[in-house]
């Protein structure tokens, strides 16, 4: 029997969904998911290097990427929302309460948004650190989903509002080939979930 977890690396992205006219009627959950969504087929391969970006709304090309990136896009197409700054700005005023894995004695705007746990911190800052759902039919469309990957190496996506044939959600993210759309909730170690919503949306 083929597992899910076996199956992850076969999965087919799933069709771009056409973009919605009057955005501001549109729950910004849904905003949010169709604005990753519509980096499946554009954000084709999964590169880690460090890169200096622009600052403000700096970025790597987009047909690459990691797992954060798929995010930051997502905040800033959908909301003209720009995580990167927010870090930033948000680390400069809180340096002590981010965390210090990579030794870090000062901010670095090229990567420290590009980071899942800096990411954590600053939803759980500033949107909500929610309890991880009891069952996986809880988790919710615009749900921010982290996870470590072999019990270490960090992970976030978004969970879409696409369901599974047992009736949860799908995550989209990139984890090696891309941005795509995958089953992949219950999978992992420490799931974790939070919520952002930005304002003035």
């Amino acid at each position: 029997m083929i597992t899910r977890r076996a199956a992850l690396s076969g999965l087919v992205a799933l069709p771009l969904i056409p973009s919605v006219t009057g955005e501001r009627l549109v729950p910004w959950e849904t905003r949010l998911i169709l604005a990753a969504r519509r980096q499946i087929g554009v954000t084709v391969s999964y590169d880690p290097a460090y890169v200096s970006l622009d600052y403000p709304n700096g970025d790597v090309p987009r047909e690459q990427g990691v797992c954060t990136d798929v995010v930051i896009r997502a905040y800033r197409d959908a909301f003209d929302f720009d995580l990167q700054s927010a870090v930033h700005e948000d680390m400069k005023a809180a340096f002590s309460v981010y965390p210090k894995t990579w030794g870090l004695t000062r901010t670095d705007r090229n990567i420290d948004h590009r980071r899942v746990p800096n990411l954590e911190t600053y939803f759980r800052r500033h949107g909500e650190a929610l309890p991880t759902p009891a069952s996986l039919t809880d988790w919710q469309p615009g749900d921010l989903y982290t996870m470590r990957l072999n019990g270490n190496l960090p992970h976030i996506g978004i969970v879409s509002d696409r369901v599974t044939a047992m009736g949860h959600h799908y995550v989209l993210h990139n984890i090696g080939a891309g941005t795509a759309e995958d089953d992949i909730l219950g999978l992992f170690d420490e799931e974790r979930r939070f919520r952002f919503e930005p304002p003035g949306v």
